[in-house]
């Protein structure tokens, strides 16, 4: 019998990032589905201060090449991958030079939002679904981990929806406290229309926050987990006024059986192909 196919978007996993809650559960939610009979595909930034050399990175030849436009200059995709020996796990990671080659994640040295998140989350996204289209590979679930690859979920039902790869998906958002005060340039904006956003779609986009990005993961997403203990209140909210299946926060390791049991729900009545 065919396996359901998972697809883990993430914006942090140990050990090729810091150990925190969200980096650990990228580490093993992943390895406990796969163990469970379920195929993956796990994709990670290659942000500047994961080192290549100790964790074994190299590019993927033939899923590298593409370029993604993003305000108006091209942007090479790379695509590298790694293994995590002892969780038999492979990780995909989307790389270029102008976005990720900075030896810091969100912020800088001192502290500063970078000004290119925006478009750094774009291309993330985007070079997601490139990867998944070259690959051939069709999910029946996505679960994205954090605001920094949430725009996969617009991405999925708004821009390549129209791709039978990811028609019958399943798209689940995780809402973490990874939380941040600052605004987007209003270019954003304008570059969710090039992408090709219809202005009813930028609703909560409008915001230039990270509130309005996941409220508008929530709109696209499908169902909603609670991944942290201590998510804005504003959020919480949103979520349970949706009225789409939702997952309470789960404390220790108990939630890597309840949210393999979420995905069995979620996917109840999906065939699976080969």
């Amino acid at each position: 019998m065919a396996k359901p196919k998972v697809l883990f978007v993430c914006e942090e996993i140990f050990p090729y990032l810091k150990k925190t809650h969200i980096s650990e559960i990228g580490r093993h939610l992943p390895q406990f589905v796969q163990e469970n009979g379920k195929e993956i595909r796990v994709f990670l930034p290659r942000f500047g201060n994961i080192n290549e050399r100790r964790n074994q990175l190299h590019e993927v030849i033939r899923l590298s090449g593409m370029n993604l436009i993003i305000n108006d200059l091209d942007h090479p995709l790379i695509i590298k991958v790694a293994s995590i020996q002892l969780a038999r796990m492979q990780v995909y990671f989307i790389d270029n030079d102008d976005y990720f080659h900075r030896k810091h994640v969100f912020r800088d040295a001192h502290g500063l939002f970078f000004n290119d998140n925006d478009e750094r989350a774009i291309f993330y996204a985007r070079g997601v679904l490139e990867t998944v289209k070259k690959l051939n590979w069709a999910p029946n679930l996505v679960h994205i981990h954090g605001w920094f690859g949430s725009l996969v979920a617009m991405y999925m039902q708004r821009i390549f929806n129209s791709n039978p790869l990811f028609n019958d998906a399943k798209i689940v958002i995780s809402l973490y406290d990874d939380d941040f005060s600052e605004k987007f340039d209003e270019k954003f904006i304008e570059q969710l229309k090039m992408e090709g956003l219809k202005d009813s779609d930028l609703t909560h986009y409008k915001d230039n926050s990270f509130i309005g990005m996941m409220k508008s993961a929530i709109d696209f997403g499908h169902a909603i987990i609670m991944g942290s203990e201590n998510i804005k209140p504003e959020l919480v909210e949103y979520a349970k006024a949706s009225g789409k299946p939702m997952l309470d926060y789960i404390s220790g390791n108990d939630y890597l059986q309840a949210y393999n049991n979420f995905y069995d729900t979620l996917l109840e009545g999906q065939s699976f192909e080969d």
